[in-house]
């Protein structure tokens, strides 16, 4: 399978956009709504975005060459932290999409998980896992704020592609 770097670079920025919608309608939550336990894996609001955060970390240092650290620190788990610092990291991802090319994307990354497992696979699948993750665990969010009683942003790739 073929996948082309501008794919990619729409797909990161995709999921830079809907992150970000989602992070504002967080912003907008009480300690109590961001800290309601969904009994879920990642439990609460707070705890999903800081799983969708460390992944996006994660593997922008995996495709980027930096040493990974750990997942998720308690740290993370500071919607401060959160709201402060995944900003510019979906930037960071943007930067570096911009420089990916349809050779690189089809290029073997080898990492170890955090397990400390050695996988090998092309770029462009782990981008697109980045991006399939984060949609996933958006879609908990927002199926929360609806049981809250708040209208999620609406963050669907077919309303990014209608954006202005």
């Amino acid at each position: 399978m073929s996948v082309s770097a501008d794919f990619l670079r729409t797909y990161v920025d995709y999921t830079r956009w809907a992150s970000l919608l989602l992070l504002k309608a967080a912003a907008g939550l009480t300690a109590e709504e961001l800290t309601r336990d969904f009994h879920t894996s990642d439990h609460t609001i707070a705890g999903t975005l800081a799983h969708i955060y460390a992944g996006d970390r994660i593997w922008l240092a995996r495709v980027s060459g930096a040493p990974a650290g750990p997942f998720l620190t308690e740290a993370d788990r500071d919607m401060a932290v959160v709201q402060n610092e995944w900003p510019p990291l979906l930037e960071r991802w943007n930067e570096w999409a911009a420089g990916l090319t349809d050779e690189r994307a089809m290029a073997p990354l080898s990492y170890t998980d955090w397990r400390g497992r050695h996988w090998t696979q092309p770029v462009w699948q782990v981008v697109v896992h980045v991006v399939n993750h984060g949609t996933h665990h958006r879609g908990q969010v927002s199926g929360f704020l609806r049981g809250l009683g708040h209208t999620p942003p609406q963050t669907d790739l077919h309303f990014y592609y209608r954006r202005p």
